[in-house]
């Protein structure tokens, strides 16, 4: 494939990463005036919904997108597609933790990532309720705040803080539940936050020292994913497989090699 000179791939990271920023904290403010009543729509289950905030927050995101750059691909959670004739395509998840967002608990994000043929290119994970903005730019390394951040070195499950999340399928949560009965006696505690996003960062940061979770989608990973990867942490499926649906687990590379291990 062919490669762009070092300069320019990284003025062009620039120029994405500052387009997301923005359009993520406009996305923050719309959210953040959270409405007393929401009209709802059903996606794979009772447990999997949308509310018209989320397709407010989409519409507001893609537009800004393109007005800025219109000849960019889109992949949205709630549906905006849209072929790329320019290299890029952002992946958006308008709020990332709709369940926290609707019962007015924190840690929904807004999450946007923008990638090229070679993978992730950009990622910024907004999450006002926990006043965090997450952002990377691939081999830039990882903030918070605009702070470099690492994810922890922790090499002992007992000295470990996991967190997880839990599928829209019953018969994988049952699966969940019994792997989590297992590592439970054997960890320092297990947190479940409720926002994917926000917990590939809170591994990017060192807010908890591991992560696993299966059901994810491309929107749910794009952008923590590379987060925690330029924080240092690793980012796989099982057995080092490419992080995906099947499993995500996040770690720094001792922990890790033991999550795999018992999950993998």
């Amino acid at each position: 494939m062919k490669q762009q000179p070092i300069s320019e791939s990284s003025a062009l990271a620039n120029e994405l990463l500052t387009l997301a920023l923005g359009i993520a904290q406009k996305a923050g403010e719309l959210l953040s005036n959270r409405p007393d009543t929401f009209d709802i729509n059903q996606k794979s289950s009772a447990r999997d919904f949308a509310t018209h905030m989320d397709h407010a927050s989409e519409k507001l995101i893609v537009s800004e997108i393109l007005a800025a750059r219109p000849n960019d691909g889109i992949i949205g959670e709630e549906g905006a597609a849209r072929e790329s004739t320019s290299g890029i395509t952002w992946v958006i998840d308008p709020i990332d933790g709709t369940v926290n967002y609707f019962y007015n608990l924190p840690g929904w994000n807004i999450s946007i990532a923008a990638k090229d043929e070679d993978g992730v290119l950009i990622g910024v994970v907004y999450a006002p309720t926990l006043n965090s903005l997450w952002h990377a730019t691939r081999g830039g390394g990882a903030f918070l705040n605009d702070r470099p951040i690492r994810a922890t070195q922790a090499d002992l499950l007992s000295d470990s803080l996991i967190a997880t999340g839990f599928s829209y399928d019953l018969e994988e949560r049952v699966r969940q539940g019994e792997k989590i009965a297992s590592l439970i006696p054997r960890v320092r505690d297990i947190r479940r936050n409720g926002a994917a996003a926000v917990d590939l960062c809170h591994v990017a940061s060192g807010a908890v020292d591991g992560y696993f979770e299966t059901g994810l989608k491309e929107w749910d990973l794009a952008a923590g994913g590379l987060i925690a990867r330029e924080a240092g942490a690793l980012v796989t499926g099982r057995n080092g497989s490419p992080a995906g649906e099947a499993m995500v687990i996040a770690a720094g590379p001792a922990l890790y090699a033991l999550l795999i291990s018992e999950i993998g």
